[in-house]
């Protein structure tokens, strides 16, 4: 194919065609046509030369250049496409690095072979900018739902034809049971949209809480408007789901909202879940409350909450434990998930057994380290005393408030508690030291005696030990084994060591070893801060 007159404007036809197919810019296929036809030249004239072609966007006239650019002297490393100041001289008055010196070349007529590689050229880009236009159209729709249809299935993976491009939906995002056949019409949730070797990919779920969130919001117009609001949503997908709603109108009952006249709404979401049972509860800033709410239809008797452990023990009635577990434990678990806290569920009786196994405990500690007889230890438990360092250091005052205790017998207790206090910490501290720990360790500042016994006997002996742990090593946490969560004991948090201390500590210690930069130290807190700020506010 040669380019004459005769198919200049052709080439502007053709683009258009293209372009209105396939829903891109005509632009773009313009441009394709022009590195199509440029590589076509180059096959003619030779691969190093640098010819680029233009093609008129009115007449269609494609114009081949040959373009060589000014470069060092040194810097020359194809002699086709570039050349030295000295060399473009003769062409240019004053040439400098940079400059470029263009000539026209003569069209070239495109053989078979060279045509079918443009022609590869021009659909390579065309798929490209399909696939671009495709990712921009799609990934501001992430987090919404779609309607499309069922094309196909691959191994358990559903193909869907979303209009312009397809999606899937994979096994494990769909709901058990379920099943779809070619053409059925299906509605989705846009988890994510990511780019792809082969094209934008558009995965869909429909086991996701947010699916949930936004069919709701489609069917109870409130949330759509911004009246109320979706706090937290809680799924076992296909079997049941719990959703925490809060109502900024007073007038509106976000529970009642969400259900519908005669369960319409709540119904509508149902129906598309495939019957999953939805428990619709009202979202509360009391951590206590919210969970007392969250467990329906259990009833709770009483919630202790560890804020440092982000932990909470409820205790239920023993009749309604088995309603608070759930089957298979699914109604603690989605409570759980909706809170965002580990939640321990017990039996009153349960409860009573560790409150009686907890006042023996420290009933016997009294008794034993400060040598008082069984009904004067039970009176300090009674009022409150949990250690010997509360009433080693409470202010006398306090002590004074329990009946039959004077000045005398309140001195002699706080004195009995810190001689006894002292004798543990000097045999700590003989310990650490005959276990090897450096003074390096004992010197830094936030650490016990009884820390430092702890320490050594899991190895840590110097103060670069002690920079090489973690904050949970220290303090402790929780991780998931196969699906389970497992408590891991921190060296540390017998010594009611919180996350926030450990990880203090250990900062501190690696600022001393030069390990970190002071200020990054600071940046840090400071960013800390701000967030705490901002929580609560």
């Amino acid at each position: 194919m040669a380019i004459t007159s005769a198919n200049q404007l052709e080439l502007l036809q053709t683009a258009e065609a293209v372009a209105r197919e396939k829903m891109i810019d005509p632009e773009l296929v313009i441009q394709a046509m022009e590195d199509s036809l440029a590589r076509a030249a180059k096959s003619r004239y030779g691969a190093e030369m640098d010819i680029r072609v233009a093609i008129d966007r009115k007449t269609g006239r494609a114009t081949f250049t040959r373009v060589r650019t000014v470069v060092e002297d040194e810097a020359v490393e194809n002699y086709q496409a570039q050349l030295t100041v000295e060399q473009a001289k003769p062409y240019l008055a004053e040439p400098k690095v940079g400059d470029e010196i263009i000539d026209e070349v003569p069209p070239v007529d495109l053989g078979r072979i060279a045509a079918q590689s443009a022609k590869q050229v021009i659909l390579q880009k065309v798929r490209e900018a399909e696939r671009d236009r495709q990712f921009e159209e799609f990934k501001d729709r992430k987090g919404t739902i779609i309607n499309g249809v069922v094309k196909r299935e691959e191994y358990g993976n559903i193909i869907v034809d979303i209009g312009r491009g397809e999606a899937i939906l994979r096994r494990n995002e769909r709901i058990g049971r379920e099943s779809f056949r070619p053409n059925d019409r299906i509605r989705s949730y846009i988890k994510d949209v990511r780019r792809e070797p082969r094209g934008p990919q558009v995965f869909l779920s429909r086991t996701d809480p947010q699916f949930m969130a936004e069919l709701f919001k489609m069917e109870v117009p409130e949330i759509y408007d911004g009246i109320i609001e979706i706090k937290a949503v809680a799924r076992d997908p296909g079997s049941r789901a719990k959703i925490a709603v809060i109502s900024y109108d007073n007038s509106i009952d976000p529970v009642g909202a969400c259900v519908g006249m005669r369960g319409s709404r709540v119904q509508a979401v149902v129906g598309e879940l495939q019957g999953e049972k939805i428990d619709i509860i009202p979202w509360n800033a009391d951590q206590a409350t919210f969970l007392v709410n969250a467990l329906q239809p259990a009833e709770v008797s009483k919630v202790v909450i560890d804020e440092e452990a982000g932990k909470i023990v409820v205790v239920v009635p023993d009749e309604q434990l088995s309603l608070a577990i759930g089957r298979r434990g699914q109604n603690v678990r989605l409570a759980s998930q909706l809170t965002g806290l580990d939640i321990d569920i017990m039996t009153e009786a349960d409860e009573s057994t560790r409150r009686q196994a907890e006042f023996a405990e420290r009933t016997k500690l009294f008794v034993d380290a400060l040598d008082l007889d069984e009904f004067f230890a039970q009176l300090l438990v009674a009022e409150g005393f949990t250690s010997l360092e509360e009433v080693a250091y409470v202010d006398l005052d306090e002590l004074l408030t329990i009946e039959g205790v004077d000045d005398a017998t309140a001195s002699e207790l706080q004195a009995r508690a810190r001689e006894y206090i002292d004798t543990q910490n000097r045999k700590a501290m003989e310990a650490a030291v005959a276990m090897g720990v450096e003074q390096s360790l004992i010197d830094f500042e936030g650490l016990t005696p009884q820390m430092l016994e702890a320490l050594a006997k899991d190895g840590v002996k110097t103060l670069e030990d002690f920079a090489t742990c973690a904050d949970w090593e220290l303090a402790g946490g929780w991780t998931t084994v196969n699906g389970a969560r497992v408590k891991d004991e921190g060296l540390l948090e017998k010594f009611d060591m919180s996350l926030e201390e450990a990880q203090q500590l250990v900062m501190t210690a690696r600022v001393q070893l030069g390990w970190v930069d002071p200020s990054e130290l600071e940046a840090a807190e400071d960013v800390a801060t701000t967030d705490d700020e901002e929580v609560g506010a």
